[in-house]
């Protein structure tokens, strides 16, 4: 069984998808906005194009003649996938599923309002009048995300500050928004705050001839509106794990197609609150090299995409994962630290070889693994602070 697979998006987890795709055999074309990606590094080929320009998309599918079209990123003309699809290009997860979950209005609405999943209130806002009135309405403190964007860009919390006047803040939060959408999703999703008590991710792989099936719970903790460490397993309740599992089967079910999809969710002392979901691969999942299951994410996205036997997703090491953050902006950076980090055992670094650095890039990530029966709060430390001795050397 061999196909030609397309990456729309060539980022870090393009990089391990392609790298497990080629290992069953695949062949890959990795599309990006800018020459050398990570998963560019690693694919058969590989183009350069803006994603959202319809006709450029349409020239390199129609140029490859991919079977499969995989999308990594959201900042893409998802449109052109039903088109694709009835041609008879498979997409992944499905034309409806990337269409939906590229923005953060559909996939909301749908989780909410036509499947009944917990959400916490929320209002849209596409100018900055109807933005001060939806932060009015939800109240303060509350979360602004622009409806299309990834890596936390455009995320802020609007809460009071004894030193800026409210109003200041409310103008900056809108300004920050716009600065940080993709597309030509002008809009926000102004949401009320959660007391949460945890965030977690639950990995939900659906397939073309099996049942569907949950990945252990995975941790995580935000800042800036992206991951900083991820553990696996972690703290839930039977009850709140039942409830994450039958939504993100609702909801996956609902858009439809296979693969493997990131469903992110609150834990609240009201019980559990769905938040957000990707379409593929989490980075919060990138703890999953280390170990901890038979199969990593990207393994079981591979499997699923060529419909391919998934027998069992199994625990077998407690893990963590922790990012290294570029600080500035630079070009062709080098790395100081291995030597010292990898004296470590159980302790793997992973760099990803990009090109360009900016301030809080995600560069590189430290795994790390202990027995299934370790505290998995140690584990989480060990790899914080090994993360914090790789030292990224700016050109």
């Amino acid at each position: 069984m061999h196909k030609k697979i397309m990456l729309l998006g060539s980022g870090e987890l393009g990089k391990e998808l392609v790298i497990a795709l080629q290992r069953l055999g695949q062949y890959v074309i990795a599309v990006d906005s800018y020459s050398d990606a990570p998963a560019m590094q690693v694919a058969h080929d590989f183009e350069v194009i803006n994603m959202l320009d319809a006709e450029a998309l349409d020239a390199i599918v129609n140029k490859h003649k991919p079977d499969i079209i995989v999308p990594e990123i959201e900042a893409i003309r998802t449109e052109q996938f039903y088109k694709y699809e009835k041609s008879g290009i498979t997409v992944v997860p499905s034309a409806k599923a990337a269409n939906f979950t590229m923005n953060r209005k559909a996939i909301r609405d749908l989780a909410s309002k036509e499947l009944g999943l917990k959400t916490a209130k929320y209002l849209y806002a596409s100018t900055l009048e109807e933005f001060k009135m939806a932060v009015a309405e939800i109240g303060i403190p509350c979360v602004v995300k622009p409806l299309m964007s990834s890596s936390g860009k455009g995320q802020s919390i609007i809460k009071e500050d004894p030193s800026t006047p409210i109003s200041v803040i409310i103008d900056k939060s809108w300004i920050y928004a716009m600065e940080g959408s993709r597309g030509d999703y002008k809009e926000v999703i102004v949401e009320e705050f959660v007391k949460f008590n945890s965030e977690i991710t639950l990995l939900t792989v659906t397939q073309k001839n099996g049942e569907t099936l949950f990945c252990p719970p995975i941790g995580h903790r935000q800042e800036r509106g992206d991951y900083r460490e991820s553990w696996q397993p972690c703290a839930i309740s039977d009850k709140d794990l039942k409830e994450a599992q039958e939504m993100s089967a609702k909801i996956t079910s609902a858009l439809s197609g296979f693969g493997i999809w990131g469903i992110e969710f609150f834990l609240t002392d009201k019980g559990i609150y769905f938040s957000e979901l990707s379409p593929r691969p989490h980075d919060t999942g990138m703890v999953t090299l280390a170990g901890t299951q038979n199969l990593n994410e990207f393994e079981l996205h591979a499997r699923a995409i060529l419909g391919l036997p998934i027998p069992n997703i199994e625990l077998l090491r407690c893990g963590a994962s922790a990012v290294v953050l570029a600080q500035k902006d630079g070009s062709r950076p080098s790395y100081k630290g291995l030597e010292q980090v990898l004296t470590n055992k159980n302790t793997e670094v992973k760099i990803f070889n990009k090109p360009a650095t900016r301030p809080y890039r995600r560069m590189a990530v430290v795994v790390c693994n202990d027995s299934i029966t370790s505290n998995v709060d140690i584990v989480k430390e060990k790899a914080i602070q090994l993360s914090k001795q790789i030292e990224i050397i700016y050109s």
